[in-house]
């Protein structure tokens, strides 16, 4: 029996491991998490009995602990910072799926390295953030990171066909979001609504965002950057609307392989689970190639898109100009759910406070902690 505790149960990436834990049949539940949603953590609860959850909200933390001992149900409840880190660390589990969104997902997946606890990441802010800290930390305890996001699990299992000297460059494919199609005009009207209606995928209010305009992929290109070890300038990103390729990797013989799947998370999150094996998992469903279908790529439009760009400018900046960009971008993209600026703003924002930031190199842990609410104030302050 496998150990697993998942940051971020009651998310889409958090639910779906569980549609994969309970195909499997092989796994023990020892730890959930949620920031709200106490009503689905409850029926998590009731169905795989774990020791420990985290409610980040405190009122509803109370609400829960009030209902389970009701119930006469042992879970402890825990809440805030300090019990996401506690559930991270202190369940007993082998394995960590951490499926927070944002920065919130460094501190646990810091705190669960140090226990010789092994990572399968969703959770891409903690190396855009932290990179270097902790891929070092990571190498250096004998802990293995799994990606389990879409173009990262695609490039770990292609990495699988050749030595890492072998590589020329990594693929990452992107759907191009909900207005690949769409021109200058198009953008400057767009709504709330139509940003989070992806085409492909179901996804969080702030990662369909993202991926409206392409922040997604620079967050995924900084990723790759730190998860596979490879130069900015051998990451390439191509747009691929039918999302059927979900990455490649390009060797030095010319060779390119691609791992290809429907659009859905349960084939990464299955892989992460079980390697270096793989098993049969009935929630999968394989591509019916009797079906016709096409495949079609082309270069994203940095032009309209500039998000994508950042990503490579903060690479080149190197220190904490990644976590910078982080941090603006998580507050600009609640400026803009909160209807306080326009979709075209939020590129915009980011730029300004990159303009502000001074480049720290080989940042330590509390630099990290104290630019990033620096970045997130100048950010709030760039719309007063």
């Amino acid at each position: 029996m496998k150990k697993v505790a998942i940051l971020g149960s009651t998310g889409s990436i958090g639910t779906q491991s569980l549609d994969v834990i309970r195909a499997l049949k092989n796994i023990e539940v020892t730890a959930f998490s949620t920031n709200v949603q106490i009503e689905l953590l409850e029926k998590q609860i009731l169905e795989f009995s774990p020791k420990i959850v985290c409610v980040m909200d405190e009122t509803r933390a109370l609400q829960l602990e009030k209902r389970l001992k009701e119930k006469k149900i042992s879970t402890k409840v825990c809440t805030g910072l300090e019990g996401l880190i506690y559930v991270a660390s202190e369940s007993g589990a082998e394995l960590l799926i951490t499926a927070v969104v944002g920065m919130i997902g460094l501190l646990p997946t810091i705190k669960a390295i140090k226990n010789g606890i092994n990572i399968a990441l969703a959770n891409k802010e903690t190396l855009v953030c932290a990179g270097e800290l902790v891929m070092g930390m990571a190498k250096q305890l004998g802990v293995s990171i799994i990606p389990i996001d879409s173009e990262h699990g695609a490039i770990f299992e292609c990495l699988q066909a050749g030595r890492k000297n072998e590589v020329n460059k990594l693929i990452l494919t992107a759907s191009g979001g909900p207005f690949r199609d769409f021109n200058a005009k198009q953008l400057e009207t767009v709504t709330i609504e139509q940003a989070l209606n992806h085409p492909n995928w179901r996804m969080g209010k702030k990662i369909s965002i993202d991926s409206a305009t392409l922040m997604n992929k620079a967050l995924e290109v900084i990723e790759a950057r730190f998860l596979f070890d490879v130069m900015p300038e051998n990451i390439e990103v191509v747009i691929h609307k039918e999302s059927i390729i979900h990455s490649m990797v390009e060797f030095i013989d010319g060779s390119v392989i691609a791992q290809m799947g429907i659009p859905d998370m349960r084939h990464p999150i299955s892989y992460a689970i079980n390697f270096p094996k793989r098993v049969n998992c009935s929630v999968i469903k394989p591509i019916d190639f009797k079906k016709t279908f096409a495949l079609n790529f082309n270069a994203p439009n940095t032009e309209l898109f500039p998000s994508l760009e950042l990503a490579y400018y903060v690479l080149r900046e190197g220190g904490t100009a990644p976590l910078v960009l982080n941090a603006a971008n998580e507050v600009a993209v609640s400026l803009f759910l909160d209807s306080k600026i326009k979709f075209l703003d939020i590129p915009k924002l980011i730029n300004k406070v990159l303009d502000k930031h001074i480049v720290i190199n080989n940042p330590s842990l509390n630099d990290i902690l104290e630019l990033n609410e620096w970045a997130r104030k100048m950010c709030y302050e760039g719309v007063v």
